[in-house]
């Protein structure tokens, strides 16, 4: 999926303008159309002139890239405030600066609330952009939507290097334990869980023969989050894409997505997948973004109004 729409998200601070120049340089790699949009997290009060500062970002970036830019003519106070202009973009690039209150380890993270209302892949950025991604860390579980992730990364930058990495979780082996199963038992069931991984990553690097000088694949062993961002480390990828089930928020707090452990605990960008996303019509998209007035326009800032065979060793996204 090549995005068409792009909606940038900050907060004015270094990872908001970090997410604003990747917005920027994607939109002019790939022909895109960029909208900013400006996000309060709760408790925070927004500049007196935040809505001027984000068309003058807009004009700024639109000047500099060549592309169509535009910025929305209201803030968001919260994660609901931003669902009506996320549905008009393919993409979002999130660039904020966490949450570190209290509150935000029962709430959990802007973000987190984000990837469980919206449909839509979202790229949270944490490192400067100056350049596309020269390499992808694409994380795996070999579901019918792990195709669609690999995809996803090639269109974000063809000629980039990427490797698909897959965990096999132990979870299983913890239960056969308990369960008192003979070692020797445990480690027939690992070795058959690394077999069947080995032929599904064959499987899907092999569908991929047009580009196999940049395919590379990997498997580790353990907990999925954590081994994608030791993965990560050692490959020094630029970027990590990971998928995310549907969720809700009381499964979250209790257990924890992988997407959401790997944004918790990964240093560079990532981009979630959600499984079940929805692609923007760019006919929409181009026409909300026509009809907005010209980003140097004063907006008086102020609140919204209310407006087939499983894998044996598979773990939820």
């Amino acid at each position: 999926m090549t995005p068409h729409t792009i909606l940038a998200v900050t907060d004015f601070s270094t990872r908001g303008d970090h997410a604003l120049a990747r917005a920027a340089h994607l939109c002019a790699e790939h022909g895109a159309a960029l909208r900013l949009a400006y996000f309060a997290a709760p408790g925070h009060t927004p500049p007196p002139d935040a809505a001027c500062r984000l068309g003058h970002h807009a004009q700024q970036l639109g000047q500099r890239h060549g592309i169509r830019a535009g910025a929305a003519n209201r803030l968001a106070f919260g994660v609901e405030h931003l669902l009506a202009e996320t549905r008009c973009a393919d993409l979002v690039v999130w660039g904020t600066e966490p949450d570190r209150r209290l509150r935000s380890l029962f709430v959990g993270q802007p973000v987190e609330g984000l990837l469980r209302a919206c449909r839509r892949p979202v790229l949270v950025v944490r490192r400067p952009a100056s350049r596309p991604y020269a390499s992808l860390l694409v994380a795996v579980d070999f579901s019918p939507a792990s195709r669609a992730l690999v995809d996803l990364g090639f269109a974000l930058n063809t000629t980039a290097e990427v490797e698909l990495f897959h965990a096999i979780s132990t979870a299983n082996e913890g239960k056969l334990r308990y369960a008192d199963v003979s070692e020797k038992a445990i480690l027939a069931y690992r070795h058959e869980c690394r077999r069947y991984a080995q032929g599904r990553m064959f499987w899907l690097t092999d569908s991929y023969d047009a580009r196999r000088n940049r395919v590379l694949s990997d498997i580790g062993h353990g907990d999925p989050a954590r081994q994608t961002v030791v993965q990560q480390q050692h490959s020094r990828a630029e970027l990590i894409v990971v998928g995310k089930h549907p969720a809700s928020a009381m499964s979250d707090f209790i257990a924890g997505s992988v997407a959401k452990r790997v944004l918790r605990h990964s240093r560079t960008d990532v981009l979630v997948v959600p499984h079940d996303r929805e692609a923007a019509t760019s006919a929409s998209a181009a026409i909300r973004l026509a009809a907005e007035p010209a980003t140097t326009r004063r907006v008086r800032a102020g609140a919204p109004r209310p407006p087939r065979r499983p894998n044996p060793a598979a773990m939820p996204g």
